[in-house]
């Protein structure tokens, strides 16, 4: 998660939302990522989507199984269906997005009889780090 924050950070000095997102396999990271969505001027510019689109490049398969993914802030709807797509065993988040967090629906999804993909989810690792950058952000925003 600490590789992930410093994704966070990056983006933070580059005036975008401070999320951050790195993808390990077998132990190593394979990919890592900051939201790029101001910058690039593109919707779709999430770290965890920028994350998923280098690892599966890296690895030559869209099928991201034995991968985990550490992301700063909790997905949202198009983070949470491309994690269910590229079918990434193992979801960390450090917080909660109130606004757009949908990784509930990861869980309701899942809970799906005919589903015989699982997705590990562990919240609130480096919970407070995350929290702060993200407050210091909206608050120099704001100001």
């Amino acid at each position: 998660m600490e590789e992930a924050l410093n994704e966070a950070y990056k983006s933070f000095k580059k005036g975008d939302v401070p999320v951050g997102a790195v993808i390990v396999k077998n132990g190593k990271i394979i990919a890592r990522a900051y939201n790029k969505k101001e910058k690039k001027q593109v919707a779709t510019k999430h770290a965890e989507i920028i994350a998923i689109e280098k690892a599966c490049k890296k690895l030559h398969n869209w099928h991201l199984d034995g991968c985990e993914l550490y992301v700063t802030l909790e997905p949202c709807l198009m983070c949470a269906g491309a994690i269910i797509q590229s079918r990434i065993s193992k979801l960390v988040y450090a917080t909660s997005n109130e606004k757009f967090g949908f990784v509930e629906s990861i869980d309701h999804v899942l809970d799906n009889k005919k589903n015989n993909h699982h997705v590990e989810i562990i919240k609130g690792i480096c919970e407070k780090e995350s929290q702060k950058l993200l407050k210091n952000f909206f608050k120099n925003k704001r100001s």
